[in-house]
């Protein structure tokens, strides 16, 4: 954790119809000094848009080999490799040759647009790689939900998907820009 980081308590309930995953995940999340509350909520969607019994958060901002999360094998090897925000196409080659399955969530409005135009002919290559943006008004929106001590649902279906904290209900719509070969 980096030194000044402000820490989040976070109880994640996900439903997951799509997957079929169903599970209260206890989270303690660090967020970096240099961290926004939209970046800080899509991590935690994020996270639970991939849940699963072994991921977990890293270091993230603090490290610069490190994904924001990430989930390893019971032998060490990394199956899922999740990052925010919009790395270089080095970064991109890097992380889908350390990884299984590499996850990318742009965000940002207009500079993730620019991002993806100037990355996205590099990246066809890559059979393990996904890339999946949100708007600039879902993250701003999620960004209204953060606190420091949060009971979270979320709920997945049909790609679509439903983020509330305490009384208040956002909708974000993830737009796949590159899924996964099959």
């Amino acid at each position: 954790m980096a030194q000044n980081a402000t820490i989040h308590k976070v109880e994640l309930s996900v439903s997951d119809m799509d997957r079929h995953y169903y599970e209260t995940h206890k989270l303690t999340v660090a967020k970096h000094p240099s961290e926004t509350d939209a970046r800080l909520m899509l991590r935690i969607v994020a996270f639970a848009l991939n849940a699963h019994a072994q991921l977990e958060m890293t270091k993230g901002l603090s490290s610069d080999d490190e994904p924001d999360i990430w989930q390893k094998s019971l032998s060490g090897e990394i199956d899922v490799w999740v990052s925010l925000g919009l790395p270089s196409e080095k970064v991109l080659r890097q992380s889908c040759s350390k990884a299984g399955q590499v996850i990318v969530y742009p965000y940002g409005g207009r500079t993730a647009d620019m991002w993806w135009d100037k990355v996205k002919g590099g990246t066809t290559r890559f059979d393990n790689l996904h890339v999946v943006n949100f708007s600039e008004a879902d993250t701003q929106a999620l960004a209204g939900l953060a606190s420091r001590a949060m009971k979270m649902q979320v709920s997945i279906q049909d790609g679509e998907v439903m983020v509330s904290v305490d009384d208040a209900i956002v909708y974000v719509t993830p737009v796949h820009w590159l899924a996964q070969s099959a």
